[in-house]
């Protein structure tokens, strides 16, 4: 496409969180007339606008740890999408040329009236965005279409397959080769092609012919195991940066309908802007100091090296306290290495210790809590209860999969597809919210007990045979040798707190003022050797700011033990039942990881969960199968 001013101006509005979690960089979307993918970093442009970047080291140092050698360039800025306020009072001013930039993909269109199939480089179809307030006009359309009625130019769709491969890659669905059954049309080098589209959602109503030569195929035959492995290989195609993988790809191709939901799965970091505790403080001053500080090995050498401007911020901790954070530091950095595989850099700590301590931190503009009494009536459900009167959560996007989502546990089990053309980026984009939320942390001793007693339960030993089934059938990652299936296991003390999690965000959405789609979660479940028991809920919409005070008041004594009493007494029934109380995650639903849970009693928007409505199960919380393996028998 030429860079005429009609093709700059905007075809389409997404919301920030949209960039974030539904249709980011290298993901499709769908516009009224046509679908558009959204372009590399390197193309975004801030020179007409300036974007302040979003300031979170803690979160930065994260991204680092993904994208960045330690020992090259590194990512120093989180940024939020290009936007310039005033597109709608002056559609063709300076605002209007300030956003994401997107290129038509599909490549290849379908004339919506005589069925005529070509790519866009072709020149079959034409372009128009004439209109700058209505960027819902914008459409493809075919100019030479012999069945135009009233000199009507028919639309132009985007043609509906593409192929994904699981490293990311997406390329145009080979439709020429596809009919020819991978030669040459035997007619003409260039053939006319056409696309009978029946409607609906199968392949087998779609069916693609060849003008010259006559011959047709069905797109079923490329559909399922034995289709695929008809079809060309990847080659190893990245079209938001416009590059080709060196040396192609090995992965198999999948062919995928262009709306499909699995065509794009983002790879984020978020953190809360919480205040630093002593001990995260001192790690993040060591962390910036460690070029140096790596060489200290003795208590002596740190001594010289103490009266030093650049150590100055490490005096507010005795020397003996600094030392032994250097010695952690040194040792991970010695085992990190050989951990294989990876994991994602410990976000949660920090909040964790902030939300758990002694003493309420001084507040700020990004966070404020304050402590609430325990009532009595759920004094044995909970220990700690704490309203966040200010919360300000920053997410960063690192990358994206396709066709299977990122493991939570293991960054590296599923190809990352890169944001950029540069290996390590100079910034990644971002985005923040402001809002409020109910920290609640259960006893621990109540928690450990239960772990223990559902440990040997057939139920809970169905949860862990699912989970390893379920890696064993990901499109990525597929289960290995002497791998440990059970790695990225959450465990039962993850699947009881996050159950219980959704129990009282569907509580609380009915009161607070906020729909469940703008709540979210934040499960602290800890390891065994770092148990946790903690639920944070909390508003992280953009649109809501969730400062409104709604979701806060329910932690008041009172309200949240009517809110409590309210959410274990709605699961015990659910009107699925007997089918959703009897469900177990077995043959040949495995893939589902989830037991007693629906639609009806705890499942919530995806936006919500934290674990995409995976690893729920009501038996667990509340009395609706074998007693014993209930962790709360009500709320008196």
């Amino acid at each position: 496409m030429t860079d005429k001013a009609q093709y700059r101006r905007r075809v389409g509005s997404v919301r920030p969180s949209h960039l974030m979690f539904t249709g980011g960089v290298g993901a499709l979307v769908d516009l009224p007339n046509f679908a558009v993918l959204v372009r590399g970093i390197d193309d975004w442009r801030y020179d007409s606008v300036q974007m302040d970047d979003l300031k979170e080291p803690r979160l930065l140092r994260a991204v680092n740890s993904l994208l960045a050698d330690p020992y090259g360039p590194q990512v120093t800025q989180l940024l939020p999408a290009p936007w310039m306020d005033g597109a709608d009072a002056d559609p063709n001013g300076p605002a209007a040329k300030v956003g994401v930039p997107v290129l038509p993909f599909p490549q290849w269109l379908r004339c919506t009236a005589c069925n005529e199939l070509g790519a866009l480089d072709s020149k079959i179809f034409k372009f128009e965005n004439a209109q700058p307030r209505r960027p819902d006009k914008a459409r493809f359309f075919h100019e030479n279409c012999t069945t135009k009625r009233k000199g009507k130019r028919p639309l132009a769709v985007a043609a509906r397959f593409v192929l994904v491969c699981p490293s990311g890659h997406l390329d145009d669905f080979p439709y020429a080769t596809f009919v020819h059954r991978g030669g040459p049309c035997t007619a003409v080098s260039h053939p006319r092609l056409q696309m009978l589209d029946h409607g609906g959602n199968q392949a087998a109503n779609v069916k693609i012919k060849c003008v010259n030569c006559g011959k047709e195929r069905n797109i079923r035959d490329a559909m399922g195991p034995r289709g695929e492995s008809s079809l060309p290989s990847c080659r190893g195609r990245h079209p938001h940066l416009a590059t080709f993988e060196p040396g192609g790809c090995e992965q198999p191709p999948k062919p995928l309908v262009i709306g499909a939901s699995n065509q794009w799965f983002a790879q984020t970091l978020s953190v809360l802007a919480v205040p630093p505790t002593s001990g995260s403080a001192l790690q993040g001053k060591i962390e910036q100091l460690w070029d140096t500080l790596q060489k200290v090995d003795a208590p002596a050498m740190l001594e010289l090296l103490w009266g030093l401007p650049q150590f100055k911020p490490l005096h507010q901790w005795d020397q003996a306290d600094v030392f032994e954070a250097i010695q952690k530091q040194r040792a991970a950095a010695e085992t990190a290495p050989n951990a294989q595989p990876t994991s994602y850099p410990d976000l949660l700590t920090p909040e964790w210790e902030i939300f758990t301590s002694a003493h309420v931190p001084e507040h700020t503009e990004d966070f404020a809590l304050r402590d609430v009494t325990v009532p009595s009536a759920l004094a044995g459900t909970f220990s700690h209860i704490v309203q966040a009167e200010r919360l300000r959560e920053v997410r960063a996007l690192v990358g994206f999969t396709r066709l299977d989502a990122p493991d939570p546990e293991d960054p590296d089990l599923v190809t990352r597809a890169p944001l950029s053309r540069s290996s390590t980026p100079s910034w990644v984009p971002a985005s923040e919210v402001r809002g409020e939320g109910i920290f609640l942390r259960m006893p621990e001793p109540l928690v450990a007990a239960w772990e223990q007693r559902v440990a040997g339960s057939a139920a809970l030993a169905a949860h862990r045979d699912a989970y390893v089934e379920f890696r064993r059938n990901r499109y990525s990652g597929r289960v290995q040798g002497g791998e440990n299936p059970l790695r990225g296991w959450p465990g039962a003390r993850y699947i009881a707190l996050h159950t219980l999690s959704h129990l009282l965000i569907r509580a609380i959405a009915l009161e607070c003022g906020y729909s469940s789609a703008s709540l979210s979660e934040r499960i602290y479940a800890g390891r065994d050797e770092d148990p946790r028991t903690g639920i944070l809920i909390y508003t992280a919409v953009p649109d809501a700011e969730g400062t409104l005070g709604g979701l806060v008041s329910l932690a008041e004594p009172k309200t949240i033990t009517r809110i409590a009493r309210r959410a274990l007494t709605d699961a015990e029934r659910c009107s699925s039942d007997p089918l959703c109380a009897e469900r177990l995650p077995r043959p040949p639903h495995e893939d589902f990881l989830h037991g007693a849970a629906c639609h009806v009693c705890l499942f919530v928007s995806e936006t919500t969960c934290e674990r995409g409505n995976r690893f729920l199960d009501r038996r667990f919380i509340v009395p609706i199968d074998d007693p014993d393996l209930v962790l709360l028998q009500g709320v008196k």
